[in-house]
């Protein structure tokens, strides 16, 4: 098997897209999760922005703390079916089960037992289903691996809140019941059809390094370009959090759309995203990641400010219907490009702070890249809260701290000089044959 995929230079890509299925059902629980949830703690209890945006963070406070530790856990453990599988069978469904009652919640306390329960149940698995990619792929396919895993994450993010979107017309209940069924239906698929590496190579160093120590590492030893990236990647990911956090409330409260319609909002930047998840990872590697990336930036830098600048008439203006898109606006427009922006920024970035390091440490830097993602996503939406009760809940104004954010991520990644594609990096015959055992493991 080594010699064919050597030979044919390429990668089983329909077993990347069943790899992807958890990913699916990640990316369908937290885009039904930040689209009604927001509006059921606004409409039946009554939260102001402030308020909101804390419960709202809750979820990356929780991967914050949980994640890295569930992980390292997850490395370690051996079972017949593998190291990550046991963690998405049991998180999985408890994760769907939880998820689906909190819309039939009565109390707030009640309503933040089933959200928790959701919460942890989702950190439980959200690392290891992210790691099967890298486990059974070769370093050499990561970024085409990386372009499929986030198609498979737009199509949840589609699939979730379009449907979504007509269920709840029908009833609130129903589009998180939806979820639950994709979630429970996605970790199914991957149980079947994905198989793990059987053999592991222990090192002696592996699970020394840390999140605390890779951060000390950075900025003792002054690595200029590690500490840019992650500094944009901070800026902006506190842009993109805040704004999905808050997009339907903007929806609702801002242009006055009613709940299934602003709901659909993100639908049309996931539904871009998707279509360009592949072809942002052509595009960096044909025109380099760092370039592709700042390209996105200014899209979502011109995207943003126009949906603040742009008087809501014109912004609503209506020209036809979509079966997945529903009403197609001026606005639809803007957040189509918001999405192909982000793709092009999201597609490129995690290969690239990879690539600024050695081999040995690529698990570091990728610990990097989430600590800074996540630290963002606990900022972000608390910062918008408050802008948006400060300014008098005009939750318009969401749309002046994204490109704020966005412009410190530009300078940032202008000062960036390093961390594209490295031609050598897969060179030696034995880093393929070790690597390919996975997916050997898998077809």
């Amino acid at each position: 098997m080594y010699e064919e995929m050597v030979k044919k230079d390429r990668i089983n890509w329909g077993k990347l897209f069943l790899i992807g299925f958890g990913f699916f059902g990640v990316s369908v629980l937290w885009s039904l999760y930040n689209t009604y949830v927001p509006m059921i703690l606004d409409g039946k209890f009554g939260l102001d922005s402030v308020k909101i945006g804390l419960i709202m963070v809750m979820d990356n406070v929780a991967a914050f703390l949980i994640q890295p530790s569930i992980g390292v856990w997850s490395d370690s453990v051996r079972t017949k079916i593998g190291r990550r599988l046991p963690f998405i069978i049991i998180g999985a469904p408890l994760s769907a089960v939880a998820f689906g009652l909190i819309p039939l919640a009565q109390s707030l306390p009640v309503f933040m037992a089933c959200t928790v329960s959701t919460l942890l149940a989702m950190a439980f698995w959200r690392t290891p289903v992210v790691a099967l990619m890298p486990d059974v792929t070769p370093s050499k396919f990561r970024s085409q691996a990386n372009g499929v895993i986030n198609f498979m994450g737009g199509l949840g993010l589609v699939l979730g809140t379009s449907v979504g979107a007509s269920l709840h017309k029908i009833n609130s209940v129903y589009p998180f019941w939806f979820g639950s069924a994709l979630v429970i239906l996605a970790a199914v698929l991957v149980f079947i059809f994905v198989r793990e590496p059987q053999q592991y190579e222990e090192k002696e160093d592996e699970h020394k390094s840390n999140t605390w120590q890779g951060l000390k590492e950075i900025f003792t030893k002054k690595q200029r370009d590690a500490i840019l990236i992650f500094l944009a990647i901070f800026f902006w990911f506190i842009a993109y959090n805040a704004i999905e956090t808050f997009l339907s409330l903007y929806g609702k409260n801002f242009l006055l759309l009613s709940e299934d319609m602003a709901g659909k909002l993100i639908t049309s930047v996931g539904f871009a995203f998707l279509l360009f998840a592949i072809p942002s990872g052509l595009i960096g590697g044909k025109f380099g990641r760092r370039k592709t990336i700042m390209t996105g930036i200014v899209i979502m830098i011109l995207t943003m400010a126009a949906m603040f600048f742009i008087p809501k008439d014109i912004l609503l203006v209506e020209y036809f219907k979509l079966p997945i898109l529903g009403e197609f606006r001026n606005l639809s427009f803007i957040l189509l490009a918001a999405g192909i922006g982000w793709s092009l920024i999201n597609i490129n970035s995690l290969p690239m702070v990879v690539d600024l390091t050695t081999k040995e440490h690529v698990g570091t830097y990728t610990g990097m890249y989430y600590f800074f993602s996540t630290l963002s996503a606990i900022i972000g939406p608390v910062l918008n809260g408050l802008i948006v009760k400060q300014s008098g809940g005009n939750y318009g104004q969401i749309m002046v701290v994204g490109p704020i954010f966005m412009a410190f991520a530009l300078l940032c990644m202008i000062l960036v000089k390093r961390g594209e594609a490295n031609p050598d990096a897969d060179k030696r015959r034995d880093d393929y044959v070790e690597e390919y055992e996975g997916i050997d493991a898998i077809l």
